[in-house]
C-alpha cells in the first residue's frame, strides 16, 4: 500500500499529477507502478504508471484520464491506494555522454525521472517534448530545467513547433551526433526515431497495455529479434532496434 499526500493536480487537459508517499521503494527511471483503481470489480484490472519522479519518499506518477480506471484515480481523495511496484527494467544509465530524449504525449512521463538522473551523471541532454497541442503539455518548465536544450513540439502548432517531436529529432540528427538516444510515445513516434538512429543506441519504453504487470496473462507479449518478450517483466524498457515493430500495437 501507497498513500496518496494530496488529491490529484490537474497539470493539463486531461492529465493529473499524484503524489504517492513510501517509506521502502527503490526505482530506477523507465519502471512503472500498478495500482488498483478501486476496492470493487469494475475495473477489475490494476492500471500501469510509468513512474514521473522518485524523491525521498515520495514517488509521482502522471495519469491521462481516457477511461473508467484512470477516471476514478483523476478524482481520488488523499489516503491509502493499493498499488504494486516498481515493476519492470529501467533505462541503462550513462555519465558525461550527449544524449537525445524525445517523448510524445504522456509518454514523457517516464523520460523526466530519466532526464533528471542524467543531469545528475553530467550529460549533456537535448530533449524534445512532443504534445498533440498546447492544452495537453505538462510541466514543460520542470523538464526544462533538465535540458541544456529543450524543444517543444505540437501536432497543430499551437505551441513551439508545428509538426511531431520525431520530425524536429530528424534535424538535428542530420547535423550531430548523440552518444545515446531515450524515446518514449506512440508506437510509429519510437518506430521512426529508431529509423533516424542510424547506428546510435536507442532505448524505448513501450507502453503497452498490461493486464497484470507481473508476466502472468502475456497480454503485452511483443516479437523481437531474441524471440518473444513479455513488455511488463523483460521490459517496458528495450533497445529498439531488437524489436519487431509490427508486433507493437499501437
Amino acid at each position: 500500500m501507497l498513500k496518496l499526500t494530496e488529491k490529484p493536480r490537474r497539470v493539463a487537459q486531461d492529465h493529473f499529477l499524484l503524489h504517492l508517499e513510501t517509506e521502502t521503494y527503490r526505482s530506477v527511471p523507465g519502471q512503472f507502478i500498478n495500482i488498483r483503481c478501486t476496492q470493487h470489480y469494475d475495473p477489475l484490472l490494476r492500471r500501469p504508471f510509468s513512474i514521473f519522479d522518485h524523491e525521498g519518499a515520495l514517488i509521482s506518477i502522471i495519469v491521462k484520464s481516457v477511461g473508467r480506471g484512470t477516471e476514478i484515480l483523476s478524482h481520488y481523495s488523499p489516503g491509502s491506494i493499493d498499488c504494486i511496484g516498481p515493476l519492470g527494467t529501467g533505462f541503462t544509465m550513462t555519465e558525461n555522454r550527449k544524449v537525445l530524449i524525445a517523448g510524445g504525449g504522456v509518454g514523457n512521463s517516464p523520460l523526466y525521472y530519466l532526464a533528471k538522473k542524467l543531469t545528475e551523471a553530467r550529460c549533456d541532454i537535448t530533449y524534445i517534448y512532443g504534445a498533440a497541442s498546447r492544452s495537453s503539455i505538462y510541466l514543460a518548465e520542470q523538464f526544462n530545467k533538465f535540458a541544456n536544450k529543450f524543444i517543444i513540439t505540437t501536432d497543430d502548432g499551437s505551441e513551439g513547433a508545428d509538426g511531431y517531436a520525431s520530425e524536429a529529432a530528424s534535424k538535428l540528427l542530420n547535423v550531430g551526433q548523440y552518444d545515446m538516444i531515450y524515446t518514449c510515445g506512440p508506437r510509429p513516434m519510437m518506430k521512426t526515431m529508431v529509423e533516424l538512429a542510424h547506428g546510435t543506441p536507442v532505448e524505448v519504453s513501450l507502453e503497452n497495455y498490461f493486464g497484470c504487470g507481473i508476466g502472468l496473462c502475456s497480454g503485452c507479449t511483443i516479437e523481437t529479434a531474441d524471440g518473444l518478450k513479455k513488455a511488463c517483466v523483460n521490459g517496458p524498457v528495450f533497445n529498439g532496434a531488437d524489436i519487431n515493430w509490427d508486433s507493437v500495437p499501437d
